[in-house]
């Protein structure tokens, strides 16, 4: 009888084994229950969730993680079921994230007047100074006082920490005093 291949080391160790998963549907149709079953059923654990409700979709982003077979098996469960016409199921293998101690988190928040391109000079910003933008939670909404449309962002930002702080928070401020944004730039206190 022939003998199976042994996996790798990295691929033995629960904790290095993960799996990214996304799935859209309609807001009525959430298959958060299915998809976190089936991590379950397969051994694995749920690292990590993203669940969003934007516009009259759902968007959900799982991370499992687990030994090398278990991945297995939650694969197989999950092209089962993506074959639900109503759902669009992706996953891919990942590695576990490698720490960042020299990037220093920083939340960001950003009201005004709603118009295009806010966002984009903002990324546009933090990428020219080599920050990255972990996290980044974007709406609109009709002010309760006077039905202006407004917008807000709230973004996490990882600053590398040989930046000078009251350097970039001057530059940025001045950015958005230029754009008629009202923003603000702390560090993230949890």
């Amino acid at each position: 009888m022939p003998l199976k291949p042994t996996p790798p080391a990295s691929a033995r160790s629960g904790s290095d084994n993960q799996l990214l998963i996304h799935a859209l549907t309609s807001a009525t149709h959430s298959p958060l229950t299915a998809l976190t079953r089936r991590i379950a059923d397969a051994g694995c654990s749920l690292a990590e969730s993203r669940v969003a409700t934007i516009g009259n979709e759902v968007s959900i982003m799982l991370l499992a993680n687990g030994a090398w077979d278990a991945l297995a098996k939650l694969e197989t469960a999950l092209n089962k079921l993506a074959r639900d016409e109503n759902l669009r199921l992706s996953h891919y293998r990942t590695a576990p994230r490698e720490p960042n101690s020299h990037l220093l988190p920083y939340m960001v928040e950003i009201i005004s007047a709603d118009r295009p391109g806010i966002v984009a000079r903002i990324v546009e910003f933090f990428s020219q100074q080599g920050i990255s933008v972990e996290q980044l939670h974007s709406t609109r909404y009709l002010a309760m006082q006077t039905g202006a449309e407004m917008f807000q962002a709230q973004f996490t930002i990882g600053i590398p920490a040989d930046v000078h702080i009251a350097a970039l928070r001057d530059d940025f401020l001045e950015l958005c005093d230029g754009m008629n944004l009202d923003a603000i730039m702390d560090p993230v206190k949890f």
